[in-house]
């Protein structure tokens, strides 16, 4: 019998410390939470302190089970949960529940950044106890966002539409991607014109661009027209061009910081086109331990930080490695030190690192797949690249005469690459001729071209993360879940990797920012993640900071319940009348888009599609489907006859009809692609098939020699702890389709 329980919260990582530690410990996985606040109650006793009121999920009464016959037998419990509020919460939710009111447990709380032997052995030679300042600061965040969210949520379903959701920090998020795509549509373009000449000096050709008219710079926009352009070119006409000024300059380019989550959030996606889940879903992986031959180690340290430090071992490791394979020239004098931007930086926690400088991508790629070895390459060169020396880059410039006008040309070239050799860069060199002050140049062409303003970008995963962070929104765990949940909820959608905000997003972001501007006011959001930090340092209690936001919450909602009309909300008049009816019909906003709908509800449900630019009567009324639109020839031959089948459309969905109709009335079900890749044969992509009963199943379009299937739609991810794909469970919501992992 073992002497110590040792409770982590994944099975992966469970299984990967069982490698580390001899007989005498028991390694048992809680899952993740035990308990939580009830899902369809709202769990929180506002009359006493808030109160919460805790549950165990159904799925985990037996493993509750378990752990408490587990650590009744042993003599000394070690919660090992990830050092974080979450994490800290867990082992007091495992304290809660294993602890026997007539024997106190004897328990003791350990730590580590990385999952190695070292790691592990060292936390259990220095134990603490439960933080409960952390355990507090993550209870107030859960208890915030159920408040916000048991509450305002059946507001909007009763003013707005039903399935709505409202987040304390989802509909800041939301408000912002409405607020960008706002200046964007307000946006108007500005005309500016640029002007280049491309020169020759002793047989070398090179470019130079207009800089100063008359001894006066040209503004960021250049000449506003083409008017201006040919006036230009007018004084222009004949003259020489003669080098007035050379000047030659040293740049340092220093190396950046190692990662933290929202640094590596924002390459991963720039550089590996990597959305936010996805990042942190390998990067998980990568921390919990990877199979390397025999035995399991975890590749990174710990993935949700905000602090720049780094251990010192890891320091003299990379130094020594960065001495050996680049030399000492690539090397300081001493270990470059970084400092955070972020003032709520926890500096005692550590960067995303290797937790092995000499283990190299090259050596562990065999180990991983495709993605899991790009993004470790990414922050091993990061890690390492971050000790080394500057890159020193040579710019030269020269600016040349002509009439009144002085054109400028810029070269540059890398002296030393310094970091650069670990890090990679874009950079190429970009010469220029051996010029001469005072010689001439001879004119090849002078090159106008016309540009225009643009737009600001739509966010991205890269760009939003970025703007939570200087708006101090969120935290490190959270950027990710931010971005799905208001995907899973229909504000948003994903087009090529920008998030446009749908219809439902303007409305129910205008009316919370009319009539509940706290819960989408910037500062409030960022000020709300200080009060947390404060209560996590012991610095605030948690039920005075609940108290200061809740109750002119709840009485403004009360308010506001007696004051807002859903018509004026969400009915947008226009001068159609009801083809059925004859009354009025208008513009209905739902979480799926908008709609024609007949003000005779309910006695008359007469609704209509509207397409996006507004138009009416192009497409079919919903329930007559009274236009049809033309079937899609595919170059698949029917069984039964041999005409094309086509693709039609009907009340279940596209399916495969014989174009032979009414000769031949043959249908077949049409396999629709959900682009999610098999994990059984990996060769194949699962689609979804249609039963003899109409039930929708996904399987793999290598049948039969792959008869892999599932029931639920695969939702492209997968699960964090045992590796199976997970499967959509309703809600936005989804669930492991291993029926094993619990």
């Amino acid at each position: 019998m073992s002497k110590n329980l040792v409770i982590v919260e994944s099975p992966t990582k469970a299984k990967t410390i069982t490698k580390f530690l001899d007989k005498n410990y028991k390694i048992m996985s809680s899952y993740g939470h035990l308990r939580d606040l009830p899902e369809r109650d709202l769990g929180v006793d506002i009359e006493h302190n808030f109160e919460p009121k805790y549950v165990v999920a159904a799925d985990k009464k037996q493993l509750v089970d378990d752990l408490k016959k587990a650590a009744s037998k042993s003599e000394m419990v070690y919660f090992a949960t990830d050092e974080d509020r979450e994490g800290e919460a867990i082992s007091w939710h495992l304290l809660t529940l294993l602890n026997n009111h007539k024997t106190k447990l004897p328990y003791k709380r350990i730590v580590f950044h990385e999952i190695t032997k070292n790691a592990i052995l060292a936390a259990l030679k220095n134990p603490r106890d439960l933080d409960q300042n952390l355990v507090d600061a993550q209870q107030t965040r859960r208890i915030l966002d159920r408040l916000v969210g048991y509450k305002l949520s059946p507001f909007l379903w009763k003013k707005v539409a039903k399935g709505l959701s409202a987040g304390r920090v989802q509909s800041v998020t939301v408000r912002l991607i409405v607020e960008r795509e706002r200046e964007i549509k307000d946006f108007k373009s500005e005309e500016y014109w640029s002007l280049k000449a491309i020169l020759n000096f002793e047989g070398q050709k090179f470019e130079a661009m207009l800089y100063k008219i008359d001894g006066k710079k040209l503004e960021k926009l250049g000449l506003k027209n083409k008017k201006g352009v040919e006036s230009v070119l007018a004084k222009l006409n004949g003259t020489e061009y003669i080098i007035e000024s050379l000047a030659t300059k040293k740049n340092y380019r220093n190396p950046l910081p190692p990662f933290t989550t929202s640094s590596l959030q924002q390459d991963a996606y720039n550089k590996l086109g990597f959305s936010a889940k996805q990042t942190m879903y390998l990067a998980q992986a990568l921390y919990e331990g990877v199979k390397l031959g025999k035995d399991s180690t975890g590749l990174i340290t710990y993935m949700r930080t905000d602090s720049v430090n780094l251990a010192e071992s890891f320091v003299e490791s990379a130094r020594t490695l960065i001495s050996q394979d680049y030399g000492a020239d690539f090397l300081p004098a001493s270990a470059p030190k970084y400092k955070t931007a972020s003032k709520s930086a926890q500096e005692a926690h550590e960067a995303i690192r290797p937790t092995d400088a000499n283990l190299k991508p090259e050596e562990v790629k065999e180990y991983l797949d495709d993605k899991q070895y790009r993004l470790y390459e990414l922050i091993w060169k990061r890690a390492v690249a971050s000790q080394m020396n500057p890159a020193i880059i040579l710019g030269t410039s020269a600016e040349i005469k002509a009439n009144s006008c002085i054109f400028k040309a810029t070269g540059s070239t890398i002296q030393f690459n310094g970091f650069m050799a670990v890090y990679g860069n874009n950079m190429k060199d970009n010469l220029l001729p051996e010029l001469k002050e005072n010689e001439r140049v001879d004119l090849i062409k002078l090159s106008p071209k016309q540009h225009f303003t643009e737009p600001p970008a739509r966010y991205n995963d890269a760009s939003l993360v970025k703007k939570l962070e200087e708006l101090g929104i969120g935290r490190p765990s959270t950027y990710a879940p931010i971005i799905s949940t208001i995907q899973e909820r229909n504000y948003i959608k994903r087009d090529q990797g920008k998030f446009i905000p749908q219809d439902i997003a303007f409305i129910v972001t205008d009316l919370l920012t009319d009539h509940f501007p706290v819960i989408v006011d910037y500062k409030f959001t960022a000020d709300m993640e200080n009060d947390l930090d404060d209560i996590a340092k012991g610095e605030k209690k948690w039920v005075p900071v609940l108290n200061q936001f809740y109750k002119p919450f709840a009485d403004n909602l009360e308010k506001k319940y007696m004051e807002i009309n859903k018509r004026d909300l969400i009915n947008e008049k226009t001068d159609k009348l009801c083809e059925k009816c004859g009354k009025p019909m208008v513009i209905k906003t739902s979480r799926y888009g908008k709609f024609f709908a007949c003000t005779g509800f309910p006695n008359c449900r007469n609704t209509k599609k509207l397409n996006g630019d507004g138009q009416r009567d192009k497409l079919a009324d919903t329930k007559s489907a009274s236009i049809k639109k033309e079937p899609e020839m595919t170059d698949i031959k029917c069984e039964k006859c041999g005409a094309p089948l086509i693709i039609r459309q009907g009340r279940f969905g596209k399916f495969y009809a014989c174009s032979a109709f009414p000769k031949c009335r043959n249908t077949k079900a049409l396999d629709q692609d959900t682009g999610v890749a098999c994990p059984n044969c990996r060769q194949g992509k699962l689609v979804a098939k249609k039963t003899k009963s109409r039930k929708t199943f996904y399987a793999c379009d290598q049948y039969p020699q792959c008869k892999f299937a599932l029931w639920s739609r695969p939702t492209g991810e997968k699960c964090s702890k045992c590796g199976s794909l997970l499967v959509n469970a309703g809600k936005g919501e989804a669930k492991c389709s291993n029926k094993e992992c619990k």
